[in-house]
């Protein structure tokens, strides 16, 4: 099947630091609801259906077992993704154009204030042999890979500390966002460090929320309620899984995947053809990091900082960033960090985002990370309109 991929719903929780009156399952039921009367469909008319989750943060085992009733998938196609929900939308899309389904909802969530132990979980992730019994916080390393990112490209702290107010203040104009607060780069660097250079104002705080994203086969799409915004690019990839074979300065993961998505949809200059990105910022020097993967900076990479003190990634610059906040303003939804870019997005894109709305935006991307220990990574290209040839 060679037809078009459209999202035609979206449904969503705002981004809260904690949710003590809330089940994962209600926020899921509430996220499906509002997405089946968003794309004007009943939950029986999709055909299949994604989760992305881990068991492990969780606490339950084969979790899509957990799914079927709020999201209306019972004795139907549900299987669990142990990736962020932008990987969702990659085997949604797949789905759809192998011809096997024409809807499927895409659904990831986080409970993470019902986390304990969130870094003794984390530890799982790392290897085993010869680096878990070394005891060190996983987020240590992300503190080792920032001082090295930095020395390589003469990016600077300073540079980064931007990077968090400027999200940080974003999130203000975002009904959706956990943690908004108007800060200036001074704010920022004056908080202490987590694990240096990396500093505690830098990285993003947990939330907990849930979307649900309803793609359509073009036929479904074009006769749908809501406007649909088309697919036009997909991409994913997983870099080296061991800490001493991976590169350590740039993300490849993100390289990759962005090569994928632009291939598909006939991108050969990102800065100029797409409007607006909303990348991954669990850490505030990711932001910059992702965007030199991503090739807006493809001449030196110390140009991405330079861009951020130009004003250049603001909502009123020429190349915005993160407008919805990002991690740091909205909170780390855990798997569902890449399914809120792709709500912001489709806001943009149908004029719906309010006070944040950016003037004349056609074309967005979406870029998602796995977090740490992990060198995996997403991208979606999201468009109001069909390509010249379509």
């Amino acid at each position: 099947m060679n037809g078009r991929v459209g999202i035609i719903g979206i449904g969503y929780t705002a981004a809260q630091p904690t949710t003590p009156y809330s089940s994962f399952k209600e926020l899921m039921f509430e996220a499906a609801q509002r997405a089946y009367f968003d794309a004007g469909i009943d939950a029986a008319e999709v055909e299949s259906f994604v989760t992305c989750a881990e068991d492990l943060n969780t606490g339950l085992s084969i979790f899509d077992e957990y799914t079927p009733d709020q999201l209306g998938a019972v004795q139907k196609p549900m299987h669990t993704l142990t990736q962020d929900g932008l990987h969702g939308i990659a085997d949604a899309v797949m789905q759809i154009k192998s011809g096997l389904v024409e809807v499927v909802a895409v659904e990831a969530h986080s409970k993470a204030s019902n986390i304990l132990t969130p870094d003794w979980i984390l530890d799982y992730a790392v290897d085993p042999i010869f680096n878990r019994p070394l005891g060190f916080n996983p987020h240590a390393l992300a503190g080792l890979e920032m001082n090295l990112f930095l020395h390589e490209t003469g990016i600077t702290p300073q540079q980064v500390s931007q990077v968090a107010a400027k999200n940080r203040t974003n999130a203000l104009r975002n009904p959706l966002a956990a943690y908004p607060a108007r800060l200036t780069a001074d704010d920022t660097a004056a908080g202490p460090y987590a694990h240096y250079p990396l500093r505690e104002t830098e990285m993003a705080q947990t939330a907990d929320g849930c979307v649900v994203v309803v793609l359509a086969s073009d036929d479904k799409a074009r006769a749908a309620a809501s406007q649909p915004l088309w697919v036009r690019g997909i991409g994913f990839a997983n870099d080296s899984p061991t800490l001493e074979s991976r590169d350590w300065v740039h993300a490849e993961y993100t390289r990759i995947a962005a090569q994928m998505a632009y291939r598909m949809a006939g991108i050969t200059n990102p800065a100029r053809e797409i409007d607006f990105f909303e990348v991954d910022d669990t850490y505030a020097y990711k932001e910059l990091q992702h965007l030199i993967a991503l090739g807006l900076y493809p001449n030196r990479p110390g140009e991405a900082g330079r861009a951020l003190e130009q004003g250049l990634t603001r909502p009123d610059g020429k190349t915005p960033v993160n407008v919805s906040g990002g991690c740091l303003g909205l909170g780390w939804t855990l798997e569902a960090s890449g399914l809120y870019r792709i709500v912001e997005l489709v806001l943009q894109l149908r004029g719906q985002a309010g006070p944040r709305q950016l003037p004349g935006a056609k074309m967005g991307l979406a870029q998602s990370w796995r977090g740490v220990p992990t060198t995996s990574g997403a991208v979606a290209i999201l468009s109001s309109e069909q390509k010249p040839w379509e």
